[in-house]
């Protein structure tokens, strides 16, 4: 049997809640980024930008990924017109936040554009 102590057993449903609250695809990344921003600096933190300039007889959509290059795994896919939130950048790759459930990833900044900062 496992024997924890009584604080122990009063915080375990708080950090099991933790956990859960911590979105999977954030736990995917190759190359985590963070997404907090301290209060009243939101400006500074993050931006927006919209996906635009993919070729709509080529594959029709920009590849989300675990990390900032193209030899990270495809977690994703986003398409002409998206708007996703912006993260910062290393090199051409920006750490993004997209979809209707704001995953998290990177993608190429070649096809993203009305950058919002």
């Amino acid at each position: 049997m496992f024997f924890l102590p009584r604080r122990a057993r009063a915080a375990l449903p708080l950090a099991l809640a933790l956990a859960a609250a911590v979105p999977a695809t954030a736990q995917q990344l190759d190359v985590p980024f963070s997404t907090y921003c301290p209060p009243n600096s939101q400006a500074a933190c993050f931006g927006a930008a919209t996906v635009m300039g993919l070729d709509p007889n080529g594959d029709g959509f920009l590849a989300v990924r675990t990390g900032p290059g193209s030899q990270y795994p495809m977690i994703g896919k986003v398409h002409n017109g998206d708007r996703v939130g912006t993260y910062g950048a290393r090199g051409p790759w920006f750490a993004i936040s997209f979809g209707a459930d704001d995953r998290l990833g990177w993608a190429h900044g070649n096809w993203l554009g009305n950058h919002i900062p």
